[in-house]
């Protein structure tokens, strides 16, 4: 009798508890990107950093740093353009809409199974905000409510304020419309992609003008952030891209290496990029009000990083780790406070992700992987070996992988003028220095002495097997993902 009564109970409460959890909210997202920006920049990555952003830190206080954060690569100078559509789409650089192999690799109406197209059937409202242009347009037609503009200027009306302002109308609109529905807001910046227009007292709190005469240099000042530790005033070699607009044409650089050139830059990018953290601020401070924020998963990255002095150069045309790596921060629901993951993601795992953590599937057409058990701290990695692209000067340009410790970058450009392999221990030489940075006259500028096995190790004939072996790798890495090119030294009999 005990036992009939006990399972009729179970048969009580089981629909009960069934229908609890499935009443449940839905987590809302807040997917934040910024135009440009290393992860070398946040202090979160690296403490030596002369940016500001207390904002971007108590989000990483509160919930994970993943240190091992990619954008897969590009096959044009607008980096950008590639990076979005692997957000939006789920899919790998060569398989992607534009591009080389659009005929063999790509499905067709794949902008019906980009993010906002996804979370539209789902039931979620979506909303976004970015800059106009070098994205995905058909992908970003999807979203229900959309405010697109570009904002590179330093007030209100013309720079990240006004992004802000987008986020936080709509979330009026929804406060006063009492919408419950789940939202999923694309939260994008223009900044600090140049031109970097910043706002008076933040350009004046790092010591920078918004330089426009290409004929001087900008005045020096004491309160100018430092050059990287890893800046040259010139790349050892050609990158394989001559004329590239990043390195010859922007605002306030144009070809200059000069130490004054670029610690003003970087002072105009810290003014655009501590502006970003106060918007983001603002929104945060919206959602705690409207008592949203704890069901919500905030997502921080950039769509690439950016060079700003490092390395010689100025853009985002190379896969050094400044470049090639971006910021990821998540907090949300069941994300462990102050915890950091390797990680192993590219961007184009957003949109698995974002559909595991709110319980939907993610469509065929996706090729990500979803690093929500590296967010819940079960996993650590998800993938074991990462590979990076720049085809968009002369072909077939630069490669790189990576694995554990070790990465290696080769390029191939200017019909054969240029070649040349760079082999390194990130655990041992975070900074990828090159023998240049050894220079008495660089270590003067920098006030950094790098160590002497700190440097290019591909040339030194220890280093021959492992040379070997991260070269087969990345072959290995082009074929499996279609690369339609290979390298000087490598087979074409599978092209």
């Amino acid at each position: 009798m005990k036992l009939a009564t006990s399972f009729l109970a179970t048969l009580i409460l089981f629909p009960l508890v069934t229908t609890q959890a499935s009443d449940s909210p839905k987590p809302n997202i807040l997917f934040i990107i910024a135009d440009d920006q290393s992860p070398m920049d946040l202090a979160v990555y690296n403490p030596q950093t002369s940016l500001q952003t207390p904002v971007l830190d108590k989000l990483a206080a509160e919930g994970m740093v993943i240190e091992g954060a990619y954008h897969m690569g590009a096959f044009q100078g607008a980096v950008c353009t590639p990076s979005r559509h692997m957000i939006m789409s789920g899919r790998t650089v060569w398989h992607l809409p534009i591009g080389p192999g659009v005929d063999r690799h790509c499905p067709p109406d794949l902008e019906q199974n980009t993010i906002p197209a996804v979370f539209n059937r789902a039931g979620y409202a979506t909303m976004r905000t970015c800059k106009s242009g070098n994205s995905y347009e058909a992908a970003n037609k999807q979203f229900t409510v959309r405010h697109d503009a570009s904002k590179r200027g330093g007030t209100e009306e013309t720079g990240s304020a006004w992004h802000a302002e987008q986020v936080l109308n709509y979330l009026h609109e929804r406060e006063a419309n009492r919408d419950t529905k789940p939202f999923l807001i694309y939260f994008g910046f223009s900044h600090p992609h140049d031109t970097r227009d910043g706002t008076p007292e933040l350009l004046a709190q790092y010591g920078a003008v918004n330089h426009t005469d290409k004929d001087s240099l900008p005045p020096a000042n004491d309160k100018q952030p430092p050059l990287p530790s890893n800046y040259l005033p010139a790349h050892p070699f050609p990158d394989g891209h001559p004329g590239l607009r990043d390195e010859v044409a922007v605002s306030g650089v144009w070809d200059k290496r000069d130490p004054r050139t670029i610690r003003n830059e970087i002072g105009r990018y810290n003014a655009c990029s501590e502006n970003i953290d106060i918007q983001i601020g603002r929104v945060l401070e919206k959602l705690a009000a409207m008592d949203e924020l704890d069901n919500t998963y905030i997502i921080y990255t950039s769509d690439h990083g950016i060079a700003v002095g490092r390395h010689g150069l100025q853009g985002k045309q190379n896969l050094y780790e400044h470049t090639w790596r971006v910021p990821f921060i998540v907090k949300g629901p069941g994300i462990q406070p102050a915890s950091r993951a390797t990680g192993n993601i590219y961007l184009l795992d957003t949109l698995a992700t974002l559909c595991d953590l709110v319980g939907i599937e993610a469509p065929d057409s996706n090729e990500g992987i979803s690093f929500k058990s590296v967010l819940e701290g079960k996993r650590s990695t998800i993938r074991d070996v990462m590979y990076g692209v720049y085809s968009g000067g002369t072909k077939p340009g630069m490669r790189s992988v990576r694995q554990g410790d070790w990465k290696l970058i080769e390029y191939d450009g200017l019909d054969g003028v240029v070649r040349e392999k760079q082999l390194f221990n990130l655990a041992e030489n975070p900074n990828e220095f090159l023998g240049q940075h050894h220079a008495p006259s660089v270590i003067a500028l920098t006030g950094v002495t790098p160590e002497a096995e700190q440097v290019n190790l591909a040339g030194d004939p220890r280093y021959a097997d492992k040379l070997a072996e991260m070269e087969t790798l990345l072959l290995a890495e082009m074929r499996r993902l279609d690369d339609p090119y290979r390298l000087w030294y490598q087979p074409t009999d599978d092209l």
